[in-house]
């Protein structure tokens, strides 16, 4: 690329401070810690059902829930140990869901993972093993990733794109996951294309890591046109990204399969190719514990390990320095209300805000400066949704596109006036859907 060539990207968006203070810091394994609690929902679409019983012994890799129809996925032990509990635990989401409380034995003893080699694997047998492993979108979203590779036939697939922006504040998992396991990416992305079919692969990395992508580049065929992008956030929301990458836009109300498109988050392939060639089901991640944590880092943690423990481990939090716990980065993470939180297949961060970055402000009136319309990625008019949701006036947020809102939070980022734009938005969302599921 010429250097006066334009970096790929998008209109709108912000440069936030990007802390990434964990950056250098080469993934660690963590053995089990403490009891884990293994949430029957870390999915969009139906929760698992569990298959076993208090008192009963499993072991690391063994299916303990059962997916609930095609838009569900299955959850496995993470560790041997015994069932001593199947209730209600704290979810990442605030809300509380069933799950299985395991006792570790220490032994960590594993069932038996069969891989294959996927050139002797039919598609439908590679969706199955897909399936059967857990998989799900490890960026956030949580959909499982057998129903995202298997499209409707009459949708015309072209393009797969490779999700490695990682534009969110202090996240570093999938910067070292694409320097240290950079073949198993790459192998992950063929599998994948090769599944849908498609010739054209762009994987995209911001300009801000230029080692991820000479990595990618040494281990990518010339099948995979690897991108740097310009560093703006929120690169990495995937209907910004596709546009930045292809020119092609999402239609309102529609998704990326809608204009031939699929994106995968750098996490998902390397799980994906871990589940079919190593046949190894989703039990651990990589999550960047930072902010306050003493020993700040990149981790490789067994699903189901309670914040609490995780934290413990990595020092404990100091005494008046954190006020606030966040599942994720700052923009787009959840606010965590106590530490009995497990981390699920969609934790990518573990972070712990001090009070200064945590500070709440008193918002005032609307200058009208019209700031949050000029970082709006998906082109919406933020300020506008915000009044007709608190006016009540739902019919005008729904005309407004309001659900098109990917809540980035950039609006909130810029506000001059400090409303929490995204808050009342992200409401006016959710009255528009219990609208919809009552009709």
């Amino acid at each position: 690329m010429s250097p006066l060539t334009r970096k790929p990207t998008f209109n709108g968006g912000i440069h936030p401070p990007d802390n990434k203070i964990t950056r250098d810091k080469e993934i660690e394994n963590l053995p089990p810690l403490g009891n884990l609690v293994v949430p029957m929902s870390q999915h969009i679409g139906a929760p698992a059902e569990p298959i076993v019983e208090e008192g009963e012994e499993v072991k690391r890799g063994q299916k303990i829930g059962k997916a609930q129809g095609f838009v569900s996925s299955p959850v496995h032990a993470p560790t041997s140990g015994e069932v001593t509990e199947i209730g209600s635990f704290s979810h990442p989401s605030g809300s509380e869901v069933k799950g299985i409380k395991i006792v570790p034995d220490e032994k960590d003893e594993s069932v038996d993972f069969s891989g294959e080699d996927p050139a002797k694997l039919s598609d439908d047998e590679i969706i199955e093993k897909i399936q059967e492993a857990g998989i799900v979108g490890m960026g956030g979203a949580a959909f499982p990733t057998h129903v995202k590779l298997s499209p409707p036939e009459d949708k015309d697939i072209d393009i797969l794109i490779i999700n490695g922006a990682e534009c969110e504040p202090y996240l570093t998992a999938d910067y070292r996951l694409m320097l240290e396991k950079p073949e198993a990416i790459v192998n992950g992305t063929e599998l994948i294309a090769g599944l849908l079919g498609v010739d054209k692969v762009y994987f995209g990395i911001e300009d801000n890591k230029p080692e991820a992508r000479e990595a990618i580049e040494r281990k990518a065929s010339g099948s995979i046109d690897v991108v740097e992008l310009s560093t703006k956030y929120p690169q990495g929301w995937e209907k910004t990204l596709i546009h930045a990458l292809t020119g092609r836009k999402v239609p309102v109300g529609g998704l990326p399969l809608d204009i031939g498109a699929v994106v995968q988050n750098v996490s998902t392939v390397k799980a994906v190719w871990d589940g079919v060639k190593h046949g190894k089901p989703l039990l651990e991640r990589v999550v960047t514990a930072t902010g306050t944590i003493p020993d700040a880092g990149n981790y490789n943690v067994r699903i189901g390990t309670t914040w609490n423990d995780l934290i413990d481990q990595l020092g404990g939090l100091p005494k008046g320095e954190t006020a606030k716990l966040i599942d994720g980065g700052p923009m787009m993470g959840d606010t965590q209300p106590d530490m009995d939180t497990p981390i699920v297949k969609s934790t990518s961060g573990v972070l712990a805000l001090g009070s200064e970055p945590a500070v709440e402000r008193e918002p005032s009136p609307c200058i009208r400066c019209g700031k949050c319309v000029d970082v709006c990625p998906a082109n919406l008019l933020p300020t506008s949704i915000y009044k007709s949701v608190e006016a009540g006036d739902i019919d005008r947020a729904e005309e407004l596109n309001a659900t098109s809102c990917c809540e980035c939070g950039s609006c909130t980022y810029v506000c001059p006036s400090e409303i929490p734009l995204v808050q009342w938005i992200v409401q006016g969302k959710g009255e528009i859907e219990m609208r919809e599921e009552e009709e």
